[in-house]
């Protein structure tokens, strides 16, 4: 994975865990890689890797079965969809919506650009 300095690196792997939730790869009530599995796939310390899971497990994303593991919430996709809506209009939306307004990009021209892109 590469991470970039603009985040913390335990942000990044809660990015990365929530994908693979919403990409179906972590299913729901299933259990995820450890702690230490996930931080050698990464190759990154256990200890960061246990802080995106605490951070992830207070979002109400995954949660820890003492002695078991750590599994994904029953309903952890529609969690994530919430934390991941909540995170872009929070930080991504307000820097896109003043670029738009820079550029003098309506939003007509944006659906435009949107249908050409996902063609």
């Amino acid at each position: 994975m590469d991470f970039k300095d603009t985040k913390a690196i335990y942000l990044q792997i809660a990015d990365y865990v929530c994908e693979q939730i919403l990409l179906a790869r972590w299913k729901e009530d299933e259990r995820i890689l450890s702690v230490r599995e996930l931080g050698v796939n990464l190759e990154v310390n256990p200890n960061t890797v246990f802080r995106a899971y605490d951070f992830l497990q207070n979002k109400g994303i995954i949660l820890n079965k003492r002695g078991i593991g750590y599994f994904t919430e029953t309903n952890a996709i529609e969690r994530v969809k919430t934390y991941k809506k909540q995170q872009f209009i929070d930080t991504e939306l307000p820097a896109l919506l003043k670029t738009m307004h820079l550029l003098q990009i309506d939003f007509n021209e944006l659906e435009l650009l949107s249908k050409h892109i996902n063609k």
